[in-house]
């Protein structure tokens, strides 16, 4: 096959093996990104549908299910967290802020139930490695949603096969105007230590940049370097407004990544080697026209993906997958032990932009 034939299966799903069955879930909080883009992610899928909701209010948990055919259950935290409608779902997405995942998770496994959790899986290490502790006995998948791209998938077999050569280098970017694309309420919790972690810009951008280059070279991080700054008053909390950090990994590549809250909406991700590049852009943000482009031996390969609503098949690509193996009783991967990786190497991260230091994973 040649490379531009290979690139023009980029829409096949690589992992599917699932025919036909139904996992019944419960959304964990009823946020703008549970609303806008998870729940009309389901709904667009081919083996999932929600059947609970879950939110602190019981009004706004009752008047979003009356918008939901599929909807059996309205839950308060408490309600769930007592094991209230336990038949009604088979797994749960928690998308609640980061600090609160462990007792949600905690909570779906004492109830038997597969877990969908969002990156980064909790707010520090530490509570991250309770939350993997904890669902040991129930499948955990962390939403590392560029993991189902199948642009990115695309990606790591090319380097794998060798078609830009050993890969030296990668650059990758993400920013957003936060306080106008999510919020423009400077007290969110995204710019809350207690309820983000360590900051604002890696734990939420950067972590994309990090987990796709892990991913593409099948490679894990070994040390780290970072610089960051916050100059406006809403982000007077959090260290990092803008930042920028290297990671070395344990293939020898290199990567240089930037993430910024207060920045153009914008993201693309650059593995470079010994024979060519890949690149992949605009990324991460759920742009539309994703372009893949390979260049290798003076040619240049594209293959653009003409999605309209990237980021729903996004999300509908990584919950199809999460009931593929969950139905299956398959292995899931990226499951809670990959995450913490990435939890060793955010703290790091955060700890070499405060000393000035090389930091180890």
């Amino acid at each position: 096959m040649s490379a531009a034939d290979y690139l023009g299966t980029v829409r096949d799903r690589d992992w599917e093996q699932l025919e036909s069955g139904t996992l019944r879930i419960a959304m964990i909080s009823l946020g703008w990104w549970t609303r806008e883009q998870a729940i009309p992610a389901v709904e667009d899928s081919e083996f999932c549908e929600t059947t609970v909701l879950v939110s602190r209010s019981r009004e706004k948990a009752s008047a979003a299910a009356a918008e939901i055919p599929t909807v059996e259950a309205a839950l308060t935290y408490e309600e769930f967290t007592d094991g209230e409608a336990t038949d009604e779902y088979d797994a749960v997405y928690v998308c609640t802020p980061n600090a609160l995942h462990l007792p949600y998770a905690e909570a779906a496994a004492e109830h038997g139930k597969a877990i969908l959790c969002e990156k980064p899986v909790e707010s520090t290490r530490e509570r991250a490695e309770r939350l993997v502790e904890a669902t040991e006995e129930v499948p955990l998948m962390v939403a590392y949603r560029m993991q189902t791209d199948p642009q990115v998938r695309r990606m790591r077999e090319l380097v794998a096969e060798g078609a830009i050569g050993d890969p030296v280098a990668v650059h990758g970017s993400m920013s957003q105007q936060m306080l106008e694309t999510v919020s423009d309420d400077a007290d969110q919790w995204r710019l809350d230590p207690d309820l983000v972690g360590y900051g604002a810009s890696v734990m939420d951008l950067g972590i994309y940049p990090l987990n796709t280059a892990r991913f593409v070279l099948g490679a894990d991080p070994v040390s780290v370097t970072a610089q960051m700054h916050s100059a406006d008053a809403a982000f007077g909390d959090v260290p990092d407004q803008h930042a920028a950090f290297t990671i070395r990994f344990d293939d020898g590549t290199q990567a240089a990544c930037t993430a910024s809250q207060h920045a153009a909406y914008t993201g693309h991700l650059r593995v470079v080697g010994t024979d060519g590049e890949l690149v992949l852009e605009p990324v991460f943000l759920g742009q539309p026209e994703q372009t893949l482009t390979l260049h290798s031996d003076g040619r240049r390969l594209e293959v653009a993906d003409g999605r309209r609503d990237v980021m729903r098949d996004e999300m509908t690509e990584e919950f199809d997958y999460f009931a593929d193996r969950v139905l299956r009783d398959a292995p899931i991967h990226p499951d809670g032990d990959h995450a913490l990786v990435d939890m060793r190497a955010l703290e790091a991260i955060y700890d070499a932009a405060e000393t000035g230091t090389t930091v180890s994973v």
